[in-house]
């Protein structure tokens, strides 16, 4: 909402919008391919940041309402952003930065004119595994002293337990950091209202994600919206947890997205009010990237995948595998042959020390073995399986005297019940 209270701006298929406070026709500010979404007004209503890709990647941009003109307050081209909030006076703006590929995000604060940023918060380097922590979905309180985040620890999980992620606060001037919520039902997207009276954030009980309110004086919650729309926490949250929220300039309501509709909540639990809008949208899309190849059933066919190649310790073969099966060769030009005659699935080979044997696992619907037999064998001849029952093995490596064959090996339980096997 803007601080005038007079329009709201959202976004919607990669694109900004604004629409009057009352609804109706939807204003579009942006478009093209890029990806806008995340806006944020300006404390003084004259700016929007938002998080782009225009530029090649993810990107912190201020957009001038009045002349249309797009600036960009990073450059970055491996990271991440979410959740942008500006400071109360309009100087800096705190968003979540993360890596592209793992890096888990963390507060960070630009100056509103660009430049390199400081991050707010480091994991200590004498942080046990498994504990540095995401930050996401800042919130300032209404001097500007205290910022409220959303934290976790780790990245997100197969089978996530709860509770994920807690409302924690930072105090810009002493620099102190406290947990502000200890919901089983996790707590995200911390929302100030302008009066500094009231905190919203999101929270799941049972099934279902719902909005909570917080008496900031009193500690006193309730359920201010229930249930509302389904949250992201299970998942890497790339766009933070929860839509953005605000309240209006006068603290009584607040203004949430769910269930495809944009809705007015009273602060005093009186009620919720659709606000009716209409977005006629021209959604630009890229050239179809559907590669086809010719697939043939032809007895013979070129493998385009080889993996686990590993040359042999005499240097005068190589060992590999192909299509789930363990092959030998002459290096570099001979020509592949089965090592073995077994119908199950082979991988990791290894040399013995003299070049004439290899050692490999397998793989079938109830289990691994570890197998041994000689590089250039007939069929099955010498092919000895040197486990006892079944189990997931991995990695053999022989001993520098051939007389001994190291593999790490666990139940093969924990294998079957991925694969759906019983």
């Amino acid at each position: 909402v803007s601080p005038d209270g007079n329009t709201i701006v959202f976004d919607m298929l990669g694109d900004l919008y604004t629409m009057p406070f009352a609804g109706g026709d939807a204003t579009r500010l942006t478009s093209g391919m890029a990806y806008d979404a995340q806006p944020r007004f300006s404390p003084d209503g004259k700016s929007i940041v938002f998080v782009s890709d225009r530029d090649g990647a993810d990107n912190l941009h201020v957009l001038d309402i009045a002349t249309k003109d797009v600036k960009a307050i990073t450059r970055g081209r491996n990271s991440v952003y979410q959740s942008p909030e500006w400071s109360p006076d309009g100087k800096y703006i705190v968003a979540s930065k993360g890596g592209f590929r793992g890096g888990l995000p963390k507060l960070w604060m630009y100056h509103a004119d660009g430049g390199s940023g400081i991050q707010l918060y480091t994991d200590p380097a004498t942080a046990a595994p498994g504990t540095a922590v995401q930050q996401a979905g800042a919130s300032f309180s209404a001097d500007g002293k205290m910022l409220y985040y959303t934290q976790r620890a780790g990245a997100w999980h197969y089978n996530a337990q709860f509770p994920q992620y807690q409302v924690w606060s930072y105090n810009r001037e002493s620099g102190e950091r406290e947990p502000q919520s200890s919901r089983y039902g996790s707590a995200v997207r911390p929302t100030l209202s302008g009066d500094g009276k009231w905190m919203v954030y999101g929270s799941r009980y049972e099934e279902h994600t719902g909005l909570r309110i917080r008496d900031l004086a009193t500690g006193e919650e309730r359920w201010l919206a229930y249930p509302t729309q389904r949250d992201e926490m299970e998942s890497r949250a790339p766009m933070d947890a929860l839509p953005g929220m605000s309240f209006t300039p006068d603290s009584k309501e607040l203004v949430a997205s769910y269930g495809n509709k944009i809705w007015r909540v009273a602060v005093d639990g009186s009620g919720q009010t659709e606000i009716p809008f209409r977005v006629q949208a021209t959604v630009e899309a890229g050239p179809e990237l559907a590669f086809r190849y010719p697939v043939t059933d032809s007895a013979q066919f070129v493998a385009r995948q080889i993996r686990d190649a590993v040359p042999s310790p005499d240097g005068r073969m190589l060992a590999f595998v192909a299509m789930d099966r363990l092959y030998v060769m002459d290096w570099p030009a001979g020509t592949p042959r089965r090592v073995s005659a077994l119908n199950v699935i082979e991988a990791d080979p290894a040399w013995s020390p003299d070049s004439r044997s290899l050692a490999w696992v397998t793989w079938e619907a109830t289990g691994g073995r570890l197998y041994r037999g000689p590089a250039i064998a007939t069929r099955n001849v010498g092919v000895t399986a040197i486990s006892r029952g079944s189990a997931t093995i991995r990695q053999p490596v022989w001993s520098p005297s051939g007389t001994r064959i190291v593999a790490t090996q666990t139940a093969s339980q924990g294998r079957r019940d991925q694969s759906g096997i019983t």
